[in-house]
């Protein structure tokens, strides 16, 4: 049986995907071997590759003068790659921390170059700062903020208006909905959200920023070398490329990126709606900065952490936990998970509360 998956990542994949692959599995359209058996230079695989990245460029609006690169390492490999490619040692770097993965690339960044931290949620990282009281440095190489905080589940709901080159971190927002990708110098994300397996990083960075790489990069960090070879560099994670190349397709039959926004938005607000209107249950971040994709709530009795999850995952829904550093429960709702996942999970609520209530 098919459960409701709730994890943040890897998270849940469409289950068309996953039976196109299944069907695909042994013999991929008469080649007679799997995709994850093919030279990633041969004609199939490049076929699939230049594909995938068609369709999200189509889906993302990417304008012509912007590469898109399929990297490894995770965004975590980003968080030392873009000031790599985009800062010298003595360059500052701005950056909005509204939590734990900001801290992390602001950590990773302070080896690379002179990070200022422009502006701070501060603990316990349930809001933005209000734009008016960021400190902007004149000259910074980039300003860096993360969209969507995948732990706290704290969102951007606009893109910051800065005369800095602008780069995000979108792993657990990406093609949740449409994005002008032309405000950006850099967007990066995990794929493991709402494209598809772990394994495989996008990239897209503007032309204009390639080609300067500190000395020392190593080859398959710099956005130049990567960019050149068509991703192709080394041996690319071809398995996790093919699935998300079946995931964009699914969003292109599901009507876009303007169709996942519409579905993204409503899940959202009819969990969001359960949890304010009940005493028992409470989201800690302010309304005007939920996240759409991670739904962050606690009980009023935590002692009853353990059975929610306990009960829950009787009845189908699972990973509901809340990552270690914050205890709780976490509902995460990206693309894949359908609209009858979050009413399934919001039935159980009520009757979880009417029962401990």
């Amino acid at each position: 049986m098919r459960v409701y998956n709730f994890s943040a990542g890897p998270a849940v994949l469409p289950v068309e995907v996953l039976e196109q692959a299944r069907d695909e599995m042994l013999d991929w359209r008469g080649t007679g071997m799997s995709v994850m058996e093919m030279s990633h230079r041969g004609k199939a695989f490049v076929s699939i590759a230049e594909q995938a990245e068609a369709d999200l460029r189509e889906l993302l609006r990417v304008p012509n003068n912007y590469k898109v690169l399929f990297m490894q390492g995770g965004a975590t490999a980003q968080f030392a790659a873009v000031p790599m490619n985009l800062a010298g040692p003595d360059d500052v770097i701005d950056f909005v921390n509204t939590g734990s993965w900001s801290k992390k690339a602001i950590g990773e960044a302070k080896r690379f170059a002179k990070v200022h931290v422009a502006a701070d949620a501060g603990e316990p990282y349930t809001s933005i700062p209000p734009v008016e009281t960021w400190q902007l440095s004149p000259n910074a190489a980039y300003l860096h903020y993360t969209p969507n905080e995948t732990i706290g589940g704290v969102e951007f709901h606009f893109v910051p208006d800065v005369k800095a080159t602008l780069v995000a971190d979108m792993s657990s927002t990406f093609l949740s909905r449409p994005i002008d990708v032309s405000k950006f110098g850099v967007i990066y994300a995990g794929a493991q959200k709402n494209l598809g397996p772990s394994g495989l990083t996008v990239v897209i960075v503007r032309e204009d920023l390639l080609g300067k790489a500190r000395p020392g990069t190593p080859t398959v960090l710099d956005y130049a070398a990567v960019a050149k070879d068509g991703s192709m560099l080394n041996t690319p994670p071809t398995y996790a490329w093919y699935i998300a190349g079946l995931v964009l397709q699914w969003i292109k039959r599901k009507g876009g990126l303007e169709a996942m926004a519409k579905l993204n938005q409503a899940k959202a607000e009819k969990l969001y709606a359960a949890i304010d209107s009940s005493s028992f249950y409470r989201n800690p971040v302010a309304k005007e900065a939920r996240s759409w994709m991670n739904v962050p709530f606690t009980l009023a009795k935590p002692e009853l952490d353990k059975t929610f999850i306990e009960e829950a995952k009787k009845a189908g829904l699972v990973t509901l936990e809340g990552h270690r550093s914050v205890g709780g429960m976490r509902a995460s709702i990206y693309n894949a998970m359908p609209m009858e996942g979050v009413d399934a999970l919001v039935s159980f609520m009520k009757e979880f509360e009417r029962k401990h209530g």
